[in-house]
């Protein structure tokens, strides 16, 4: 049997500030790589040459990756604010319509932070545009220098920093073994209201959403707020769900056959 193909939604960029580029991060592409046994495919965030029908006609599984840029607020009726750029209506275009299409299709889907935003917008739920502005929230960003600047190093900026307690009996418990974990957080945006299938597996501890999963779907179609791709190799938490979306796909191989 073949590798699994999985196709991993692409960001829009411009490079040196002149050239428009998709871009993937190497540790999504590793995570399906090395965890998930699947062979990485980026596909372009931009509907005008991704045809949604003919992607998942060729692969077994989709990655909604995590992304600087914010879902559009006007997509669950919300007016945009420029303090909450940058946007990409176009991977947002495509993005709430393959999760839908995944789900209908039985195409195993794993939404990783903007990614589980997208599978939230896209069943009718709404975001918030900055979680931490919510009274008893905390702040949900990624670690900043006292200037302002991003953390240089990555084992800070991905450190574990709060629990999140998973739904006793829920897809998560089962899957992970355990009703609570200690993940990441590098996300402003966040689930407000719940889409009408999407299922609460896991809150932080300070109420906000970490992880969903789409009710009656019918292989995997699980969310998470933290970046699962983050060390997937050595993290015990995150590779128990890459490897869960890899068996995942195998098994609609199988079927196939």
């Amino acid at each position: 049997m073949r590798k699994p193909v999985v196709g991993v939604i692409g960001n829009a960029h411009r490079v040196e500030n002149r050239f428009q580029v998709q871009m993937v991060g190497e540790r999504n592409l590793r995570a399906v790589a090395e965890v998930s046994g699947g062979l990485p495919v980026m596909f372009a965030g931009a509907p005008d040459i991704t045809d949604i029908a003919a992607l998942l006609d060729t692969v077994d599984g989709i990655v909604l990756t995590g992304a600087r840029a914010n879902v559009h607020p006007t997509r669950f009726n919300v007016d945009p604010c420029e303090k909450h750029e940058p946007y990409d209506i176009h991977r947002d275009e495509v993005a709430l319509a393959l999760s839908v299409a995944c789900v209908s299709r039985g195409i195993p889907l794993f939404g990783i932070c903007r990614g589980l935003q997208e599978m939230n917008v896209a069943f009718g739920g709404s975001l918030h545009p900055e979680i931490r502005e919510i009274p008893g929230r905390m702040n949900h960003r990624m670690p900043r220098l006292e200037n302002g600047e991003i953390h240089p190093d990555p084992t800070v900026v991905f450190a574990d920093r709060h629990d999140v307690d998973l739904t006793p009996g829920g897809a998560f418990a089962k899957l992970l073994g355990c009703e609570r974990i200690r993940v990441n957080s590098l996300h402003g945006q966040g689930i407000l209201d719940p889409g009408k299938r999407v299922l609460i597996e896991g809150v932080a501890e300070d109420g906000t959403i970490e992880a969903i999963r789409i009710a009656e779907a019918p292989t995997f179609a699980l969310g998470v707020q933290w970046h699962a791709e983050y060390d997937p190799q050595r993290n015990p938490i995150n590779r128990k769900l890459f490897e869960a979306f890899g068996e995942a796909m195998v098994a609609k191989q199988k079927a196939a056959a």
